[in-house]
């Protein structure tokens, strides 16, 4: 038999951090039904493996599915291997490509594993929605798609804004908030987890809960974090992000490199650390703000690596920042020189692997140096347009930003 902590305890643990709950009496009654029935609540959250890998920001909702599983609650991950050949709207100011039924299933397998870093699998539920949408005849996509009207959906936020500038929305992507919605009928969720950028979606699901006579799930939405930039959202694409399969002396060094006024968030969103131990870690008068970021860099590639691994990220930046120690494991990377050599944005992006762009502005930035490993002798690199011979790169590591370093050899 589960044991379910006292309701007060539970709200308050499952609320830390919740953006909008739908509504918070609503789950307070099915908390308490749930502990006098002695039977867990269903609580839903739906990924769509529309990419390979997941970052930190991905794990915010996956935390709060966490956290209802460790008060006794059955998790349901739903794998939306049919909505992503959709494509979620949410957000977004056009069209997603549509994806192919193969590339959604090489992504899932990667969704999974890397899902399990924050969940328990073991007590995890784990569907696909083309276990039911793989079986509808199109009388059945007609019926599904006359639940409900073309206002109805344009009160969403993202559709009024395309519509209003008069960019395209296609037929389908009015398919996917219904989508969404008919998973919780069909798994009968008690609560639909989701990011504030899926209230909409979560609310259709209470929608088609009620037409099916059942009682409506409660929603409950988490903030989108900002990324490393402290400005806009955590994205891959955007380049502010932190994979959770990222090495642990990368991940470590790019919690370090966050604003401070981004730790509240990170702390509460990307952590479980008690209340009141986050309140003496952010008051600077009793822990100083750089102590406060090492911990939570220790939190963070603890729980995605393991406390070993976090240590000796900790050990590898203050040896690297602090005691100015290059790295031991510096990877080598060949450089093609010209009969001219080599400019210095090239460089950057042979070696680096981004783009001219991208190359230019880090040494605008001075964030490029040479260093002759054996004297420790570096140079900032500053101007794009200098040429590197080989008597200038054989044998030097080159320092990309704070984190990154690469030894040179010549093809």
């Amino acid at each position: 038999m589960p044991h379910f902590a006292p309701v007060d305890e539970q709200l308050a643990d499952l609320l830390r951090g919740a953006a909008d709950v739908i509504s918070e009496e609503e789950l307070r009654k099915r908390l308490r039904k749930s502990a006098d029935a002695q039977k867990p609540l269903r609580v839903k959250l739906g990924i769509d493996p529309s990419s390979p890998d997941i970052h930190l920001g991905h794990t915010v909702v996956l935390r709060k599915l966490r956290a209802f599983q460790d008060h006794g609650h059955q998790a349901v991950l739903i794998i939306g291997d049919y909505t992503a050949m959709v494509g979620d709207p949410s957000g977004k100011n056009k069209t997603r490509p549509q994806l192919g039924i193969e590339q959604v299933e090489r992504n899932a397998l990667t969704y999974i594993a890397q899902a399990a870093k924050v969940l328990d699998m073991d007590k995890t539920e784990v569907v696909r929605n083309g276990e039911w949408f793989h079986k509808m005849e199109f009388l059945d996509v007609l019926k599904l798609s006359a639940r409900t009207t073309v206002s109805q959906m344009l009160e969403r936020d993202d559709f009024t804004k395309r519509y209003d500038a008069e960019q395209p929305i296609s037929l389908h992507e009015f398919l996917y908030p219904l989508m969404q919605g008919w998973d919780s009928v069909m798994v009968k969720a008690d609560v639909e987890l989701g990011g504030t950028d899926q209230l909409f979606n979560l609310l259709m699901g209470r929608r088609l809960q009620e037409q099916e006579g059942m009682q409506p799930q409660v929603c409950l939405t988490t903030p989108i974090i900002p990324g490393l930039d402290g400005e806009q959202k955590m994205s891959k694409s955007l380049g502010n992000a932190i994979g959770v399969n990222d090495e642990p002396n990368d991940m470590y060094g790019k919690v370090m490199s966050i604003p401070d006024r981004l730790m509240n968030d990170w702390y509460t969103l990307l952590t479980r650390e008690p209340m009141a131990h986050l309140k003496r870690l952010l008051d600077p008068e009793q822990t100083p703000a750089v102590e406060a970021k090492h911990a939570l860099a220790h939190l963070i590639v603890q729980e995605m690596h393991s406390a070993e691994a976090a240590n000796a990220a900790r050990e590898h930046f203050y040896d690297v920042h602090k005691r100015g120690k290059l790295p031991d494991d510096i990877p080598e990377v060949e450089v093609a020189l010209q009969d001219d050599g080599i400019p210095a944005f090239a460089l950057i992006k042979e070696v680096h692997k981004v783009s001219g762009g991208d190359a230019r502005r880090l040494l605008k930035q001075g964030g490029v140096k040479l260093i002759q490993p054996d004297n420790d002798d570096e140079f900032s690199v500053d101007d794009e347009k200098a040429a590197f011979t080989a008597e200038d790169l054989q044998g030097r590591i080159l320092k990309v930003g704070k984190r990154h370093f690469y030894r040179l050899k010549l093809k």
